[in-house]
């Protein structure tokens, strides 16, 4: 029977700079996943400076459009827009995945892809599954297979995510110009618990709309008003498709016995941005670290995993869910504070990492958030379990 140090379940980001991570620091690693690669994934296909900041890699080689400018739209009428420094770079999943498997195979993981996992198991002492009916065990277990993976609930971690869903496809660059260059376009209030949005690509632009798991049945329609609005013709969106957005509740446990999660599988996607990279590249970090204490002794067990996720994402989620709130609730006005002179400073800083969460902002600059922060607790504070998460962790 075959034994690795870890298995990796999900070559996604998280799960291949999770493997990455691990095998860089001397472990046998398994990654393992269903599809054939390269393959690719419904996503925006952007990597905030501060996504990038936590990757173990470089992400050159894959980038195809820098942004520098946001322009924010309020209900398809009142507009700004800021920037200056680059804030996202954009890639698409179908080479980015693909880039981050081969940098963890470079790193020594083995990979298998087209697999089939079944039969999973973690006890206390060792994990195991068969990939493709022959017998496999490990150390530990990391599930990286995402929101519709099975992994997760073998392992009956996680509990019930919040989901959201999005809604997307592409229009050739031909078609749109040069207009988007450098410029992602984010319309806001026309989509509960969403946005709408256009991002520049390589040779084509990314257009979508995401909310609420309840939109579902309306995000077509939705889409086809944002097209029109941008003066894209909506007949040349090719490659519609749609996927889900997991969202953890504030308490869930993210680590038992020999087994832990990371990113989609672990609930990580940013409530307000519907982005899960900063979140997936955070979690394979602190799970590989956790798991390589563990390996050289200095803990003894995976319980620390989950605390050092809420001390890590716990504020952010809070403000995001605050923030996310307000614009459902008080759209105009949340609005109006967002473009307010001061308010730009804290959100770059945020976008780009110099600072971790919104409430790591001080001076003037903070007026805003905290008025936003108001809103969000007369509309019910729905961050209050997650500052309570951080406070015990």
């Amino acid at each position: 029977m075959e034994r690795f140090d870890a298995i990796v379940v999900g070559a996604g980001p998280a799960g291949s700079t999770t493997a990455h991570r691990l095998a860089s620091a001397g472990a046998r690693v398994l990654l393992v996943d269903k599809a054939r690669f390269p393959r690719d994934k419904p996503c925006g296909g952007g990597l905030t400076i501060r996504a990038v900041r936590q990757l173990p890699v470089s992400p050159d080689p894959v980038v195809e459009h820098v942004v520098d400018r946001m322009g924010m739209r309020l209900r398809y009428g009142s507009r700004f827009e800021r920037g200056g420094r680059p804030l996202v770079l954009m890639t698409q999943r179908i080479r980015l995945d693909q880039y981050l498997v081969e940098q963890a195979v470079a790193a020594g993981a083995e990979f298998r892809d087209g697999a089939r996992v079944a039969d999973v198991r973690a006890g206390e002492s060792d994990v195991g599954m068969t990939v493709d009916g022959s017998p496999v065990e490990a150390a530990f277990l990391v599930a990286a297979d995402g929101v519709n993976g099975t992994t997760r609930k073998a392992l009956r971690l996680g509990g019930d995510y919040v989901l959201g869903v999005a809604f997307e496809g592409n229009v050739a660059k031909e078609l749109v110009g040069d207009r988007f260059d450098g410029l992602a376009e984010i319309e806001l209030g026309t989509i509960p618990g969403g946005y709408g949005w256009v991002f520049p690509k390589g040779d084509h632009v990314n257009v979508g709309v995401g909310g609420w798991e309840s939109e579902g049945p309306a995000l077509r329609d939705h889409l086809r008003v944002l097209c029109r609005a941008y003066g894209i013709d909506e007949e040349s969106v090719e490659g519609l498709r749609g996927h889900r957005l997991p969202m953890r509740p504030a308490g869930s446990v993210a680590a038992r016995g020999r087994a832990l999660l990371v990113g989609d599988a672990a609930g990580l996607v940013d409530p307000l941005s519907g982005d899960g990279m900063y979140e997936a590249f955070v979690s394979s970090r602190l799970a590989a670290e956790t798991i390589t204490d563990f390996l050289e002794g200095r803990v003894q067990s995976l319980d620390g995993y989950t605390e050092k996720l809420s001390n890590a994402l716990a504020l952010g989620t809070a403000a995001s869910w605050g923030a996310k709130i307000a614009f459902d609730r008080y759209p105009r006005l949340t609005f109006a504070l967002g473009r307010a002179p001061l308010a730009w400073g804290p959100i770059e800083r945020l976008i780009r990492g110099d600072i971790e969460h919104p409430g790591a902002q001080r001076g003037p600059s903070r007026i805003g958030l905290k008025l936003i922060e108001r809103l969000a607790k007369a509309a019910g504070d729905p961050g209050a379990g997650y500052r309570a998460e951080a406070r015990t962790a």
